[in-house]
């Protein structure tokens, strides 16, 4: 980041303040995410803001002020955005401190009564925020996701071809997910995006929430980067979601608890395919590190969820017996 941006964005957040430059303290970054980089402000007194700087030439943050100023004011656990400059990428923002949720993992209780206020707030989510001025989280969108898979985990890293069993699992992955009442979606609803602040949790980096089928929230969750849960584990975690979306409304009578746990489990193997093409992407177009060694992980998810999909069981054959091995040989391949 330029000196000279970095003296505007002092600048701008001072005047937002009543307040001059030789007032207020800007600390180095307290995180960042994609081209977006968080400067915590201290201001006279000692209370304290975040600033987001994101270059208008490579995040555009409409989305995200649009949708946190109405969640917000529905009442949601979202940092207020107090000042927006658009125009330069200038945001001033809530300070949630510095804990997101899954540095409080720190046992199996605990991880999993942090999960069940996770769920509660999903359930504010979807009863609180109506999903008809966000993006649909359509077919088009829903197959350009499933398309990173053999595009960048099989072709471009691994330099395999798809099974004959990938397109008839790609379609059941889209239909079933239409198939879902529509609601508000985080889209990455992770430990890493979930603040602890005052005992509450916050949402954050929710600019790319869509309207889309009710189980994606919850998969994000549970089939996150921090966590492998039982099967056990897992089908009691959707059965206190699922018995909740039943009382308030989000989900009709008519579909009983066997087939809303099917419904998770193949949005999961959805996420988990998106994902796996995801992280090899940022690896080779974008030059990120760390990414490939969570592979494995969503690699366990997505057998996880395969081996509930009794249709789909030449496609789980197949990553058994063919993607596991070529991923783990071509890691092992990295290892110095």
């Amino acid at each position: 980041m330029s000196s000279y941006r970095i003296n505007a964005l002092t600048t701008w957040a001072a005047q937002q303040n009543g307040l001059s430059k030789a007032d207020i303290t800007l600390s180095s970054a307290v995180g960042d995410a994609s081209f977006r980089r968080y400067f915590r402000l201290t201001l006279p007194g000692g209370s304290t803001q975040v600033v987001m700087d994101a270059p208008p030439e490579q995040e555009d943050s409409h989305p995200f002020v649009a949708i946190a100023q109405r969640w917000h004011s529905a009442g949601l656990a979202v940092p207020k955005v107090h000042a927006a400059n658009l125009a330069d990428g200038f945001l001033l923002l809530d300070d949630l401190g510095n804990t997101p949720l899954q540095n409080l993992f720190t046992d199996d209780a605990t991880t999993q009564a942090y999960h069940a206020q996770a769920l509660t707030l999903i359930a504010e989510l979807q009863n609180r925020a109506s999903p008809e001025s966000l993006p649909a989280y359509d077919r088009a969108l829903l197959g350009r996701e499933l398309d990173l898979f053999p595009e960048w985990c099989l072709g471009a890293w691994l330099k395999l071809t798809p099974p004959e069993s990938w397109h008839p699992l790609r379609e059941q992955l889209i239909q079933q997910a239409l198939a879902q009442p529509v609601v508000s979606v985080h889209r990455d609803f992770d430990a890493m995006n979930l603040m602890v602040h005052n005992q509450r949790l916050f949402m954050i980096d929710f600019q790319d929430a869509v309207a889309g089928p009710l189980s994606y929230d919850l998969i994000s969750l549970l089939r996150g980067r921090y966590c492998r849960f039982s099967a056990e584990q897992f089908s009691n975690f959707v059965n206190a979601f699922y018995q909740q979306a039943r009382r308030d409304g989000r989900l009709s009578g008519r579909v009983d608890f066997a087939a809303f746990l099917t419904q998770c489990h193949v949005m999961a193997a959805q996420r988990s395919l998106k994902v796996l093409g995801i992280f090899c992407r940022l690896t080779l177009r974008d030059q990120k590190s760390g990414y490939l060694e969570r592979l494995p992980h969503f690699l366990d998810h997505l057998e996880d969820s395969l081996s509930c999909l009794t249709e789909q069981a030449d496609f789980a054959e197949w990553v058994t017996l063919t993607f596991r091995p070529a991923l783990m040989k071509r890691l092992a391949e990295m290892t110095p």
